[in-house]
């Protein structure tokens, strides 16, 4: 017998979406965790069904003949995040490439398009089976027909499987009598009223004796209990339209046949389904293709041979061949050495002794290397930076690090992993590590394992063999420079800030935990008085029915999970209740204790100091960010967050000097822009943030207040990030039309301003990327997108990247100089931390002085514009006292 599937797409789409992160995405920054959640549980359906037929319905962006019956149908529900929103035309593409049916109609819901084609199927002689996760469907299930509802918990989806008596036996009511307790009880998610006052235990008593809506109004003296039963009589004429807005069409006007919607094996494990895979970078996925006949494998996988060889026979191999270059990759346990894989390429850059060789040794010497290959030997690594420290290698040696020059070459990328290097720059397919190693313990030993081999060989020959590529890819790029003049010199310097750490008063943070602690148990007994009751704080399930249920604020909108509670809803509400102030002020404590007193205790480590690793290749503009722990966000909008710095203290007999570049996103704009307005206001050393506001205002120098002080650096900073005048207006708390005013008169004012951003969204469309001025590249393929908010977002990232990189080049330009001058006068001072604009140098007594000029001078100088660039040195005691 045929077997349809039929798929709810928008709710599988949106448990997809809300069950993994959000931060899956593709190296060009499109999203795809609602189309990797879609797919896992669809694969996970199709093999347990297979069925010979598919099709999958999605809602269209349109009113439907509900909402022509009642104008607030799900008129409580958010708008769809743009983030999920541009998913959609992705997964319908992928769908198309199965060979799969997709559905939606004008007027209709995916509901009602699964309902009439499930009827359809079984007048066919098929059998059929729904997925969906929304137990509205539920009312379809019959003998022959199965409801299939994924459910999550504890980290582990199961499918829970309803035929019609698997319906009753858990709700104690047909699926057809499921609609009847829909018109009592409502659906808050679809705005459907239902009878005030009854909810789903009453409904189902109700309809679990009378069947029906119809028969329970003609027995209405007998409803139990009194309040049910005079909401009821009340509320007649709602129930039963209640009913019907809840009730699924099984007779829609549909453009195909159950019997044409036939799919085969074949379609859905095709090469170009595989092709699609890689390009969205799903690659979990791309395994379940293994079972694609050997004829339509897109591509075979190339194998490594290893070799085991001794370190004096491989460097004498290495100078008898005349090696030009060395792929590298160390074998670390517990960050000491224990042996490594060479590949070896010889002067025309191929393998020298065999193709696709490389040699594993054993000798914890590997260091070595460095000092005895030939001066004119290059060494190529994917990460460099982790192995300065153990192979002494300095900024002057023959150095390679292929995972920065393929960043330079893709900025937009997640990872740069062997396996993906080596698919996009030799097309060759190799295991990743994560399949090969997994969650094997890795000991000394481990060496002779032949996955851990597999590893160190895939990744010391895609270091040698991707090189060569990505040197000609950056040169054709006009990036050559870049990775030789900021990048590669900027490794050395992170390294060293690495090592040295910053000393951190484990005290102090304990003390200010204690302090935390004492503010969130007097908030938390105010919340409770104010409420009424105690309650889960945390829980936005109960937050938002002790808000918007309990106290009866306004502003709340319910979804299927409970009321929106988060911090834009409550700080629209704030004014509206004196518990809306005590929750936000709740979490803001409750997070500087979770993320800055729990997170930084840990990363102490046993010489007092935080190493935190700065890490080269994650943002797509160019600046550095901190991991393990993030050093860079320290709190600082708040008096209470901002004592967090107290901890951070220099050694003793040293002081912090700290200094940062004032409004240099500004100065850049002004000097890529031309606008000799700005350029003029800056020359003169004045308050950039008055002149504008006295210009764009119209009022003098000496008339500008605060306020419009203010609202001129909102317009500032905003300019530079594409702001709308929806955005300038939530942050001014003004309206759209006055903020619209503010963005013309500073166009008018600095006109070049305008011309430059104008010509940087235009250059964008037609390269597909901007540059800084140092020649980094930003790709930017939301411009191409279907989707306006993603278009729009493209748009406010071609006028923003050329002078936030920028500014990320120049800062490391400046950290390079800043390095390089203490260690030239042989200083006792090192450089500790970047913070975005800031540098901070742990500065000894004696030296202080020449630190302060030292640093000043060297950022300054970092970069010629035609603005000057100003920088602000403090000293102190503390990180606290010296920002």
């Amino acid at each position: 017998m045929s077997k349809l599937l039929l798929i709810d797409g928008n709710s599988i789409m949106n448990r997809g979406y809300f069950a993994l992160p959000k931060e899956l995405t593709t190296g060009d920054g499109i999203h795809t965790n609602a189309i990797l959640g879609f797919l896992n549980i669809f694969f996970r359906v199709y093999e347990e069904e297979k069925p010979s037929h598919i099709a999958v319905a999605f809602d269209v962006h349109a009113p439907t003949f509900r909402h022509k019956m009642f104008e607030d149908y799900k008129g409580t529900r958010h708008g769809m995040d743009d983030e999920l929103r541009e998913q959609f035309p992705i997964i319908k593409d992928v769908l198309g490439l199965m060979g799969i049916t997709c559905m939606e109609k004008a007027g209709y819901e995916a509901d009602d398009l699964i309902g009439t084609m499930s009827r359809e199927g079984i007048k066919e002689g098929m059998e059929v089976t729904i997925l969906s996760g929304d137990r509205d469907l539920l009312q379809l299930a019959t003998d022959t027909v199965l409801v299939r509802i994924p459910k999550t918990k504890a980290g582990k989806t199961t499918v829970e499987n309803y035929h019609a008596a698997d319906v009753e036996a858990e709700y104690g009511v047909t699926p057809l009598e499921f609609i009847e307790m829909k018109g009592l009880m409502g659906d808050t998610s679809d705005n459907i009223p239902g009878v005030q006052g009854i909810g789903p235990k009453t409904a189902s008593g109700i309809i679990q004796k009378y069947h029906s809506i119809e028969e329970a109004l003609k027995h209405i003296d007998e409803i139990k209990p009194d309040k049910a039963r005079k909401n009821l009589d009340e509320s007649r004429d709602i129930a039963l339209f209640s009913r019907d807005l809840a009730t699924i069409k099984l007779d829609c006007e549909m453009d195909k046949k159950a019997s044409e919607t036939e799919v085969g094996e074949n379609s859905i494990y095709s090469p170009e389904v595989y092709e699609k895979f890689k390009e969205l970078e799903l690659k979990s996925l791309l395994k379940r293709f293994d079972a694609v006949g050997e004829a339509d494998k897109p591509k075979e996988k190339l194998e490594i041979k290893t070799v085991d060889m001794g370190l004096s026979d491989i460097v004498a191999l290495i100078k008898k061949e005349k090696v030009s270059e060395i792929g590298l990759c160390p074998f670390m346990v517990d960050g000491a050495l224990f042996g490594g894989a060479i590949a070896v390429g010889g002067e025309a850059g191929s393998a020298s002794a065999a193709d696709d060789m490389v040699y594993i040794t054993r000798e914890d010497s590997i260091a070595a290397i460095r000092e005895m290959v030939p001066s004119g030997v290059t060494i190529n690594m994917l990460s460099l930076k982790e192995y300065v420290g153990i192979f002494g290698f300095k900024e002057e040696d023959n150095l390679y690090d292929v995972g920065i020059a393929a960043y330079l070459a893709e900025p937009l990328k997640n990872s740069y992993s062997y396996d993906y290097l080596a698919e996009a720059y030799l097309g060759a397919e190799f295991e990743d590590e994560k399949t090969l190693i997994g969650k094997k313990e890795i000991t000394l030993f481990s060496i002779d394992d032949e996955d851990v081999r597999k590893v160190l060989g895939y990744k010391a020959f895609t270091a040698l063999k991707a090189a060569p590529v990505l040197r000609e890819k950056l040169e054709e790029l006009g990036e050559t420079s870049l990775y030789e003049t900021i990048e590669y010199p900027s490794l050395f310097v992170l390294y060293e800030m690495e090592k040295e750490g910053i000393r951190t008063e484990r005290n102090v943070l304990v003390d200010y935990g204690n302090e935390l602690d004492t503010k969130i148990a007097s908030l938390t007994s105010k919340i409770y008085e104010l409420a009424g009751e105690e309650f889960n704080i945390n829980s936005p399930k109960q937050l938002g029915v002790i808000l918007f249920e309990k106290l009866g604020l306004s502003g709340g909108k319910k979804t299927k999970s409970g009321y929106s509670t988060g911090a834009d809803v409550l700080a629209k509400i704030k004014d509206s209740h004196e518990i809306i102030p005590l929750i936000l002020e709740y979490r803001q404590l409750t997070k500087l204790k979770s993320t800055y007193v729990e997170g930084l205790l840990p990363c102490i480590k046993a010489d007092g100091r935080i190493h935190s690793t700065f890490n080269q290749t994650v943002t797509a503009t160019g600046r550095i960010s901190s991991t393990e722990p993030n050093l860079q966000n320290l709190p600082t909008r708040t008096a209470l967050g901002r004592e967090i710095r107290k901890a951070f203290v220099p050694e003793d007999g040293y002081v912090f000097v700290d200094a940062d570049y004032s409004q240099i996103e500004l100065r850049v704009m002004a000097a890529i822009s031309e606008d000799e307005t700005l350029i003029e206001a800056f020359h003169e050393a004045k308050d950039i943030h008055a002149i504008t506001a006295s210009q764009v205002f119209g009022v003098g120098l000496d008339e500008v207040t605060p306020d419009l002080r203010r609202k001129a650096k909102a317009v500032n900073f905003g300019i530079i990030y594409g702001i709308s005048s929806f955005g300038l207006g939530e942050d001014l708390g003004i309206s759209r039309k006055e903020a619209s005013g503010y963005i013309d008169k500073y166009f008018e004012t600095y006109s070049k301003v305008k011309e430059y951003l104008n010509g940087k969204v235009d250059e964008a469309k037609k390269n597909g990327f901007v540059k800084t001025l140092y020649g980094r590249i930003r790709p930017i393929p939301e411009l191409k997108s279907s989707n306006f908010m993603q278009r729009s977002f493209g748009e406010r990232v071609a006028m923003n990247s050329p002078i936030q990189g920028t500014a990320a080049d120049i800062i490391k330009l400046a950290m390079i100089k800043v390095y390089k001058e203490l260690k030239a006068r042989g200083l006792k001072s090192r450089l500790i931390l970047q913070i975005h604009d800031e540098l901070l140098i742990e500065t000894h007594n004696d030296e202080v002085e020449e630190v302060k000029t030292l640093l000043k001078d060297c950022m300054q100088d970092a970069a010629t514009l035609a603005v000057p660039l100003y920088v602000d040195v403090h000293t102190g005691d503390s990180l606290y006292e010296a920002k």
